[in-house]
């Protein structure tokens, strides 16, 4: 008996041992940040559990076999990992943030929230950590991976640029911050920069006709900066970062809860680069020095019913310069050594009221004030401008019919110390520009997939008086996840030279303006088809755009008649800008994310019935992110990337040396992510892998670097420069010639720090 027992009891023990428990662990993460309070739910066994603040889960006492675990989180795509377990497991999850998603809420392309399948504008919209891909100390530079959008530096010297959307230059561009239109003219640049990256939750760009909401400026296209919510905020968040050519950037955001009712957010920009570089060894800085600081405080209050009352400031001061490597500034504003100084000042002010009714009426308004110093040589350019901005909007569903009707009215001072503001007796007359303005627009659903959208704006300019600017739009959703858009209108932009061309004020051009400039006026068409497919566990994303506009009254700079002077008139002819932009997004299972896109643009000027191609103007552009993250390492690798066709370039004259055309260029970076210590973060990698500069293929950039006060210049009887022994090619001195940075291969390295 005692053996039977023995032998059940042994038989027993290995039944045991062969039915052993397993355990099953692991992580969730989004982008290498472990994600709390995630459910995750065994379906086979109805068992649940939750990630811990760490994004830890676990379950145990599972037995060996095949499960389907699935994942869910508000904000992120719900997932389903087929497991099949044989021993204890570990299996560490990514979430993809369901902004990723064509349910996306967008406001930029209506003034409206509403999600981007059903806006009946299409708007791209980028995530701060599409951004991250490729750290720059400024927006300005972040733009460079969007397709069909470019940063254009203006300047070899002192480095100011502008942004390209779908080859239209900066002036067509209107930027905003939070829906207000507080970027414009003077401040483009500088309205870009110091903006704490750590504040921004989007940017939403529109490509195309939006004059009939926005106004002027809005006529190539919109980029919208939205900064993140106060209330979603991390509570503090740090980002440092550092280059081989120290420069340095320091971003600081910080959340405080100063009543029950009222949460503020601040984000504090630092930017420092002070090491003078001389590469191509013209004895000019290669890149503009910089001191700039930026604060941004915004305030968010809550009231009954959830109504919107948002409250927002920023300050910013730098100074940048470039030049001689030897100038200073005591040299500032002499003929001594040549430099480009800029002083700059900006305060910005803006906010966002619902009043308290129960229709959906909102009060929004903007105040900035820039005041710019600027010594280019010996020519100064001091220069005030201030902008007023009210906008009421009534925000109205009547059945069918979704209503927008709105009343705007924008002030603008405009002061500086150049003939801009100078009358005929030779007095200062400061410019005061006021322009009041109505609008409605009714977005109609004409069936269950069929919308259409009409638009009308009326503006009136108390220089140029009455503007009407009409859009119509044509939305067909053929299922969920593919979309197809026609938008067309009108748009008008009113034109102060001083205000948005660099090349007028660096007193190496005399300017020219041959009549009183009429403003222009254009007429817009853009085509867009969206779609999204699913495959297994693979995401595709493809959109496809196709556009057209043709310019009446199209001001253009002349700077090949005279290599002494920048002529400024409208065109006699007219100008088109046409062409073609796709976009693809790749999100396979295995973890690889793919961004790409292309843009083909044909943008000239007809004049006589003869066809030229604008001056720095690529005939076709590239754009492409790619990312991996290896979970086991916890490393986050992002290869970034764009690339340039050939742009037709300004020369002085038949003799100049120089390329008339730029070369295929391209610039590339790679980062590595290492996400393994809470909250924090450490990145770095390689800019510009392939080392490009604009000095490949030219003997020189900047004309006449070693006589850049002209002293050594012989003109003729025409005001023209004449061939010498001392100057074979008969050129001036001029810094106009750029299209690419001149910032060579360098690397880089930084921490970031998020504290929920």
């Amino acid at each position: 008996m005692f053996r039977v027992l023995f032998f059940l009891w042994l038989l027993g023990c290995a039944t045991c041992t062969y039915a052993q428990d397993v355990v099953l662990k692991g992580k969730v993460l989004s982008n290498g940040v472990p994600l709390p309070k995630v459910n995750l739910r065994l379906v086979e066994l109805q068992r649940s559990t939750q990630t811990d603040s760490d994004g830890n889960y676990g379950f145990v006492a599972l037995t060996k076999g095949k499960y389907q675990m699935k994942v869910t989180a508000l904000g992120y795509q719900t997932q389903v990992v087929q497991l099949m377990l044989e021993r204890d497991t570990v299996v560490d999850i990514e979430m993809l943030e369901q902004q990723q998603d064509l349910k996306e809420v967008v406001v930029t392309g209506t003034q409206k929230e509403v999600n981007r399948l059903e806006s009946p504008v299409p708007v791209e919209v980028y995530s701060a950590k599409f951004f991250q891909k490729n750290p720059t100390p400024s927006i300005f530079d972040a733009l460079q991976n969007i397709n069909g959008v470019r940063p254009q530096l203006n300047c070899n010297i002192c480095n100011t640029g502008d942004i390209h959307i779908n080859g239209l230059e900066g002036p067509y561009t209107m930027v905003m911050i939070d829906g207000m239109p507080i970027v414009s003219s003077l401040s483009t640049v500088y309205g870009l920069s110091g903006i704490p990256n750590a504040l921004i939750e989007r940017v939403e760009v529109v490509k195309g006709p939006a004059s009939s909401l926005y106004g002027s400026e809005a006529v190539g296209g919109l980029i919208n900066i939205i900064t993140k919510e106060v209330n979603k905020a991390p509570k503090l968040s740090v980002d440092l970062m550092s280059t081989s050519y120290l420069e340095h950037n320091f971003d600081l955001g910080y959340k405080a809860k100063i009543h029950p009712r009222a949460n503020m957010l601040l984000g504090v920009n630092y930017f420092k680069y002070g090491n003078k570089v001389d590469d191509n060894f013209d004895n000019f800085t290669d890149v503009t020095l910089q001191d700039r600081i930026s604060m941004f405080q915004k305030w968010n209050f809550s009231r009954n019913e959830n109504r919107l009352f948002t409250l927002a400031g920023r300050f910013l001061y730098e100074d940048r310069w470039g030049g001689e490597m030897n100038w200073t500034k005591a040299n500032r504003g002499g003929d001594e050594v040549y430099g480009e100084s800029i002083y700059t000042k900006r305060f910005e002010l803006l906010g966002n009221y619902q009043l308290p009714v129960k229709e959906r009426m909102f009060f929004a308004f903007s105040l900035t004030n820039h005041h710019q110093d600027s010594r280019y040589g010996t020519t100064s350019y001091i220069a005030q401008q201030n902008i007023s901005f009210a906008q009421f909007t009534w925000d109205k569903k009547i059945k069918n019919h979704d209503l927008l009707l709105g009343t705007a009215f924008r002030y603008t001072f405009y002061d500086d110390n150049t003939p801009a503001t100078m009358s005929l007796n030779q007095t200062n007359v400061p410019e005061n520009t006021y322009l009041p303005a109505i609008f409605v627009q009714d977005e109609i659903k004409v069936a269950q997939r069929h919308s259409v959208l009409l638009g009308m704006r009326y503006d009136y300019n108390s220089n140029h008086g009455n503007i009407f600017t009409p859009r119509f739009a044509y939305k067909v959703n053929f299922d969920e996840n593919s979309i197809l858009r026609l938008n067309a209108g009108t748009g008008f932009r009113v034109v102060n030279i001083f205000t948005e061309d660099h090349a007028a004020l660096t007193g190496a051009r005399e300017v020219v303006i041959a009549n009183a400039l009429k403003p222009e006026k254009t007429y817009n068409v853009n085509l867009n088809y969206l779609k999204r497919l699913y495959a297994g566990g693979n995401t595709f994303t493809f959109d496809i755009s196709a556009f057209y506009t043709h310019f009446n009254n199209r001001i253009v700079a002349n700077y090949e008649s005279n290599a002494n002077e920048i002529r400024y008139d409208n065109l006699s002819g007219y100008a088109v800008s046409k062409g073609l932009t796709g976009n693809i997004d790749l999100i396979l299972d295995f973890g690889l994310k793919v961004n790409a896109g292309v843009t083909l643009q044909d943008v000239g000027l007809v004049e006589n019935g003869i066809k030229s191609q604008q001056i720095l103007t690529e005939r076709w552009m590239g754009t492409w992110s790619v990312s991996y993250l290896i979970n086991q390492l916890n490393l986050g690798i992002d290869y970034t990337g764009n690339i340039y066709g050939p742009m037709r370039l300004p020369l002085l004259n038949d003799l100049d040396p120089r390329q008339p055309y730029s070369p295929v260029w391209s610039l590339q970076n790679i980062q590595f992510t290492y996400r393994g210590f809470k909250n924090l973060e450490v990145y770095g990698g390689v800019k510009n892998l392939l080392n490009f500069k604009p000095t490949r293929n030219n003997p020189f950039i900047i004309a006449r670097a070693s006589d850049p006060f002209d002293r050594q210049v012989q003109f003729d009887a025409n005001g023209s420069a004449v061939a010498t022994p001392s100057n074979p090619y008969g050129l001036t001195f001029d810094p106009s010639y750029v299209y690419a940075p001149n910032q060579g291969i360098r690397a880089f390295f930084g921490l970031r720090y998020n504290l929920r």
